[in-house]
């Protein structure tokens, strides 16, 4: 279900979701390997993880296939076996990207959204098509909705079951970027291995920096000093050094992620 791939000479890790018969819909075993699998990868400590799906679409979300509604634990299923997937990919030691091509539902959207990077095929599709199943958004659906389209927006996808394009999601500021599905797999690679070569740390503060803001509600001067309290450790690294020596010396800095 879960395929992992590490290349030490560009330091970018590749988790692949790969059932496509079920449209890589998950169940809590495949859950629980791709949490093993992202526990694998951080100890591999790569400077880039890029997270994508096989075959039509990156996921269609929870496989209910044969599931009991009657015997159904959907708070244990989210809390227990999807909820710290999401922390594992929002606290990933390095860059993540997700690369989305078809169906992005449910499970599916949420490691989505857990990811730092989102780049979306023209084909890709959004949305909550829960409405026929008596259930509601999850794994983070309502906050991003909500906060990146509004409440009558979020409120029209969830009661609809309407679904959005990768076009149209990126147009209403979604998520990073469209691209021409064919394009997808290279574009999201080579931006990855980019970021691998980069001053990481940098990033990592950068992250800190987007989540209290998201998270915590951050105002703007106590964004400022949080800045500022973020530079100052970075003045620390190898990497910062680095950077303006390189800048002094007119020449392409060669960054170690330290």
């Amino acid at each position: 279900m879960i395929d992992y791939h590490f290349a030490p000479d560009t330091g970018v890790a590749e988790v692949v979701l790969n059932n496509p018969r079920a449209r890589n819909a998950m169940g809590p075993e495949d859950l629980a390997e791709l949490k093993d699998t992202l526990d694998k990868a951080a100890q591999d400590k790569p400077r880039a993880l890029v997270l994508r799906g096989e075959g039509k679409g990156f996921s269609a979300g929870r496989n209910i296939k044969g599931l009991n509604p009657r015997e159904d634990d959907a708070t244990e299923f989210l809390a227990g076996a999807v909820t710290p997937v999401l922390r594992a990919i929002d606290d990933f030691p390095a860059p993540t990207f997700a690369l989305v091509h078809g169906a992005c539902l449910g499970v599916g959207l949420g490691l989505a959204l857990a990811c730092d990077v989102v780049y979306v095929a023209d084909d890709a599709l959004f949305g909550s098509p829960f409405a026929n199943l008596g259930a509601t958004l999850d794994s983070g659906g309502h906050a991003l909705f909500v906060e990146r389209l509004g409440v009558h927006r979020a409120m029209d996808l969830i009661i609809t079951g309407d679904l959005i394009s990768g076009a149209d999601a990126v147009a209403a500021g979604l998520f990073s970027r469209g691209v021409p599905a064919d394009e997808l797999l290279e574009f999201g690679r080579t931006k990855a291995a980019a970021a691998a070569q980069g001053a990481t740390q940098a990033f990592l503060a950068s992250r800190a920096l987007v989540a209290s803001i998201r998270d915590e509600r951050t105002g703007f001067w106590d964004s400022v000093d949080a800045e500022n309290q973020a530079q100052g450790r970075l003045c620390d690294t190898e990497d910062y050094y680095e950077g303006f020596v390189a800048f002094n010396e007119k020449r392409q800095p060669e960054f170690k992620g330290a």
